[in-house]
């Protein structure tokens, strides 16, 4: 089994992945959405677990062979940076959204020398906002970010444009239209739902999905 097919199926398993197409999840910008994502389940759940560290391992040996570095972002990418880590006998640290006021007011967590080749480990890229502002930390900490390996992207234009802008690349073990073709197949979603779930991912704001 491929890999973006089997992180799939595990988010379903466990509803990291959770589709209701027929009543819409509010986001905190008031989109309505039939996905709701939380990777956090996946540290609870030990075999889907094993599964996304060893493909986050799997995918740093095979697409960033030089990272010397895993920097997870706070605070979603900390443990599945550190998990990885472990995996590849590397060393890991973090970044967090702010820098500290007190002690020595760090924003990188744990050592970074300049010119190390760094991958960031994210949970989920959405606009890809948050995962930049991370990248750009590292940057200005002397770091070669050679780019990002995420669980779950949705695929939204508005983060391929912002990746892109930022000259980083992304690599995620499974996507929004994978996790619905396989919620399909299985019977999770209704078949006719699929259309539903990527209108919805190519354009968020646009809510006309709720009546196809």
């Amino acid at each position: 089994m491929q890999i973006k097919e089997l992180i799939a199926k595990d988010l379903l398993s466990i509803k990291a992945v959770f589709f209701r197409p027929e009543e819409p999840f509010t986001w905190a910008s008031g989109i309505k959405s039939p996905v709701y994502c939380d990777n956090r389940l996946t540290l609870t759940a030990p075999q889907v677990r094993t599964d996304v560290e060893n493909a986050l391992a799997e995918t740093i040996r095979a697409e960033y062979p030089e990272t010397e570095v895993l920097m997870g972002t706070s605070t979603a990418g900390i443990a599945h940076a550190a998990i990885t880590a472990h995996i590849l006998n590397m060393p890991m640290g973090y970044v967090r959204s702010g820098a500290k006021d007190h002690g020595r007011q760090n924003q990188i967590e744990g050592r970074l020398e300049k010119g190390q080749k760094v991958v960031v480990v994210e949970d989920l890229i959405s606009t890809g906002g948050s995962v930049i502002e991370v990248v750009n930390v590292l940057r200005e900490a002397g770091a070669q970010v050679l780019g990002i390996v995420s669980i779950f992207t949705y695929g939204m234009q508005k983060g391929i444009d912002r990746l892109a802008a930022a000259e980083v690349r992304n690599i995620s073990l499974t996507d929004f239209d994978t996790v619905a073709q396989v919620a399909a197949q299985t019977g999770y979603i209704k078949p006719d739902d699929v259309a539903k779930l990527i209108k919805f991912r190519n354009n968020p704001s646009d809510e006309s999905w709720i009546t196809l």
